[in-house]
C-alpha cells in the first residue's frame, strides 16, 4: 500500500454505525480510514492498537460461483492495515501486526500474527550436504542454485564466501520488520496458524496447518499454492511452487516451479527450479533443478543432485558410526537410481549414470559419464558409456524443457538443458583416456579390470572407449557445423578465418554449477571480483550468472575448437575444405550410429516379451492389438519418430555443408 495514501479519522456517524454492528474499540481515534470507507461492512469486529482501513467495497466470487460482499466480520484486528476491497471473516483468534493489501480474502482462519521483528526466513542457515553444518547456506528471497552451489562447495574460496554471506546478512536486515505483509489478491482460507510470514501477491493458502518464519514469494504471473495439512518452519518458497497434502518442511528453500506433496518431509534442504518431491524424505540435500523423488520409501540424504530421478526405496548412508554424519555424496546431473538402490557416502557418481542395486564400497565414477553401476553378488560392476545408447536418456533430455513449470518472467536459476556440452564431453575425453590407461596398465586385453572398488568387464571396457569416441565425434561435429552454417566460402582462407575463435573465455575445464554450465575460469574470475569488491551486491552476482548463461554458445565453440585441434593434431588456421569434409563425414557416421543404437533400444519396448500382461482374455492377435491401442505402434511412437526425424535432418545438414565446401575444392 502506497505511503502517499491519506487516511482520516472516523466520523461520529461512522463510529455509531460500527458500534451498532457490534464492533468494539477502546479508542476509536486510533482507527483511520480511507475516504469512501463503508462502515456498514464491518460486523462483530474488535479493533485494537493502530488500525487503517480501506474502502471495503466490491465483492468476492469463489470457484463455486458463490458471491459475498467484501468487508470485515467476526474478527479481531490488532495493529493492522486492511486495504480496499478485502474480505476478512471468521477469524478464531486474531490478525495482529499485519499489512493486508487490496483485494485479499481471509476466511475461517485461526491466528495470523507477527511477533517482534522478523526477516521472514531470510538469513536462515541451512545445514545442507553436511548435517553438522560444515557447508551451511544462508537463504534469501532470490537465492539461485548457482550461488548456493558456490557457497556450499567452494569453501576453499573462503574470502569470497564470507563476502557473499555478508551480502545475504545485509539483505536480511533490509527486509526485517515488525509487520508482516499479505500481498494483493491473495486468498487465505481455512488456515490454522500463520506466524511471522510474508506473503507475496496472489498467494493461495488453503487448509494450511502452520506456517512459521518464512516468505511466500508469489506473484501475479506465477502464484504460489500452499495446501491442506502443510506445516512449515523457517522457509522461503519461490514463485510458481506448490506445497500441499500434509507436507512437512523445516529449514528449507523451495525454488521456482517446485512441487512438494503427498506427505513429503524435508529438513535442512535446498530445492531449486522444477524439483518434485512426493511421499518420501529429504535430509540435508542440495536438490538442483529437476531433482525428482516420487516414492514413500525413498530417502535422499546429504547429497547433491540435479536432473535426477530417484527410484523407490533409494537410500544412502552419510556416516559410518564413528564421527557422526559428516560424509556427503555427489550425483552429477542426469543420474538415476533404480528401486531399492543403496549408496555408501562418500561417493561421486558421474553424469547421466544409472545406479542399480546396493553398493557398500565408496566409489568415484566422475570421469566415466553415461554409465551403468550394477550390483552382482555384492560386487559393483561398472559398464562405462552404455547409457549413451539408451533411449531413456534421450527421452529425459527431450522432456526437461517441456516440463519447465516456471511462468515468472524473472527466472532465478539459469538452466542449461544440453545433453552434450563441454562439461559432459570433457568427461567423455577423460573416460576414453582413462579406459585406455586401465587397459594399458593391465598389459593388454583382459577378461575384467578393477577400478575404484568396481569391476569392468573386458568387452564393456572396449565398448566404452568406442561409445565415448562416438559421443565426442558427434559433439565436435555439431559445434563445427553450427559454426559454419549459412556462410558461403570462396577459399580455404575464408574457411580458416571463420573457424578461428573470437574470444578465449571458453578454454580449459568446464563445470556444471547446479544447472548452469560454464568455463571454470569464468567462475573463478567471478569469485576474484567478489573478493576484490568489484562485484559487491547480490544483484550483480545474479547478473553475472545470467551473462554466463547467455554466453554459452559463444564460449562452447572456443572450447570445441581447442578439442578439434587436439584431435586433428594441428590448428584450425591450417584446415582445408577437404579436412572439414572428412570431419563432417565422420560426424554423420557417429550421429547415425548413435541414433541406430537408440532406435534398437526403443524397439525392445515393443517386443513380444514387453506385451506380457496385454490382451488378458485373448490370444496372440488380441494381445498385439491391445498393446498397440494402449502403447501405440512402434513407428508412430513420438520418441521413435523423433529419432528417425533426427537422422534425416542431420544427414541433410551435413550434406548441405559438404556441398558448400566442395565449391572451394
Amino acid at each position: 500500500m502506497s505511503p502517499s495514501i491519506i487516511f482520516r479519522n472516523l466520523s461520529g456517524a461512522e463510529v455509531k454505525t460500527l458500534t451498532s454492528n457490534n464492533c468494539r474499540c477502546d479508542d476509536w481515534k486510533r482507527v483511520k480510514v480511507l475516504e469512501g470507507f463503508d462502515p456498514s461492512r464491518c460486523l462483530n469486529v474488535i479493533f485494537s492498537g493502530d488500525i487503517k482501513l480501506g474502502t471495503l467495497k466490491g465483492s468476492y466470487t469463489d470457484e463455486s460461483g458463490v458471491t459475498v460482499k467484501c468487508g470485515i466480520s467476526n474478527a479481531h484486528l490488532h495493529n493492522c492495515t486492511a486495504g480496499s476491497n478485502v474480505l476478512i471473516s471468521n477469524i478464531g483468534d486474531y490478525i495482529a501486526n499485519y499489512i493486508v493489501e487490496d483485494n485479499v480474502v481471509i476466511k475461517n482462519c485461526g491466528k495470523i500474527h507477527t511477533e517482534g521483528k522478523s526477516a521472514f526466513g531470510n538469513g536462515t542457515e541451512i545445514a545442507v550436504l553436511n548435517e553438522t553444518g560444515g557447508r551451511s547456506v544462508k537463504i534469501w528471497d532470490r537465492l539461485s542454485a548457482h550461488e548456493a552451489y558456490i557457497i556450499a562447495l567452494y569453501r576453499h574460496r573462503n574470502k569470497a564466501i564470507a563476502k557473499i554471506e555478508k551480502m545475504v546478512a545485509g539483505y536480511s536486515v533490509s527486509v526485517t520488520s515488525d509487520k508482516g505483509t499479505i500481498g494483493s489478491n491473495s486468498r487465505i482460507l481455512n488456515c490454522r496458524n500463520i506466524r511471522n510470514v510474508r506473503l507475496g501477491s496472489y498467494s493461495r493458502l488453503e487448509g494450511t496447518m502452520s506456517l512459521n518464519e518464512g516468505s511466500v514469494n508469489s506473484c501475479k504471473d506465477d502464484p504460489v499454492f500452499i495446501g491442506p495439512g502443510v506445516i512449515m518452519d523457517h522457509f522461503i518458497v519461490c514463485s510458481g511452487s506448490i506445497i500441499t497434502e500434509s507436507t512437512l518442511i523445516d529449514k528449507c528453500f523451495v525454488g521456482q516451479g517446485c512441487v512438494l506433496g503427498k506427505h513429503y518431509s524435508a529438513e535442512n534442504s535446498l530445492f531449486f527450479a522444477n524439483c518434485a518431491g512426493f511421499h518420501g524424505e529429504a535430509c540435508s540435500i542440495f536438490a538442483g533443478p529437476y531433482t525428482v523423488t516420487h516414492h514413500k520409501s525413498t530417502l535422499l540424504i546429504a547429497g547433491i543432485f540435479s536432473f535426477m530421478n530417484a527410484g523407490s526405496g533409494s537410500n544412502q548412508s552419510n556416516h559410518m558410526y564413528k564421527l557422526g554424519p559428516i560424509h556427503q555424496g555427489i550425483m552429477e546431473r542426469g543420474s538415476k537410481t533404480t528401486s531399492d538402490s543403496y549408496l555408501l557416502w562418500p561417493a561421486r557418481i558421474g553424469p547421466f549414470t544409472l545406479v542399480m542395486g546396493r553398493h557398500y564400497k565408496n566409489m568415484d565414477t566422475s570421469s566415466l559419464p553415461f554409465s551403468y553401476i550394477i550390483e552382482s553378488n555384492d560386487e559393483s560392476i561398472l559398464v562405462p558409456g552404455i547409457n549413451l545408447r539408451s533411449v531413456g536418456t534421450i527421452r529425459d533430455a527431450q522432456k526437461w524443457p517441456k516440463r519447465d513449470r516456471r511462468k515468472d518472467p524473472v527466472k532465478i536459476d539459469q538452466v542449461n538443458f544440453n545433453l552434450l556440452s563441454p562439461y559432459t564431453i570433457r568427461k567423455m575425453f577423460e573416460g576414453r583416456d582413462l579406459l585406455r590407461k586401465i587397459k594399458s596398465v593391465a598389459g593388454g586385453v583382459s577378461a575384467s579390470y578393477t577400478y575404484n572398488n568396481m569391476m569392468i568387464k573386458g568387452p564393456s571396457l572396449e565398448r566404452g572407449i568406442a561409445l565415448y569416441q562416438t559421443g565426442i565425434n558427434k559433439f565436435l561435429g555439431n559445434s563445427l557445423i553450427k559454426r559454419l552454417e549459412k556462410i558461403q566460402f570462396r577459399t580455404d582462407k575464408d574457411l580458416q578465418k571463420r573457424l578461428e575463435p573470437d574470444k578465449s573465455h571458453g578454454n580449459g575445464e568446464w563445470v556444471d554449477i547446479a544447472g548452469l554450465i560454464a568455463p571454470q575460469r569464468v567462475i573463478e574470475r567471478l569469485l576474484d571480483n567478489i573478493e576484490s569488491g568489484k562485484v559487491n551486491s547480490l544483484q550483480k552476482i545474479e547478473e553475472e550468472f545470467r551473462s554466463m548463461h547467455r554466453s554459452y554458445y559463444d564460449w562452447e565453440w572456443i572450447w570445441a575448437c581447442e578439442r578439434i585441434e587436439q584431435e586433428a593434431g594441428r590448428p584450425v588456421s591450417k584446415f582445408t575444405a577437404a579436412d572439414v569434409i572428412a570431419m563432417v563425414e565422420n560426424w554423420k557416421k557417429s550421429v547415425i550410429e548413435l541414433d541406430r543404437m537408440l532406435y534398437d533400444d526403443a524397439r525392445k519396448e515393443f517386443t513380444l516379451s514387453s506385451m506380457t500382461g496385454f490382451g488378458i482374455d485373448g490370444g496372440e492377435e488380441i494381445k498385439k492389438r491391445d498393446f498397440e491401442l494402449v502403447r501405440g505402434e512402434f513407428e508412430s511412437n513420438s520418441v521413435v519418430a523423433a529419432i528417425q526425424d533426427h537422422i534425416k535432418k542431420k544427414t541433410i545438414l551435413g550434406d548441405e555443408l559438404i556441398q558448400r565446401l566442395k565449391k572451394i575444392i
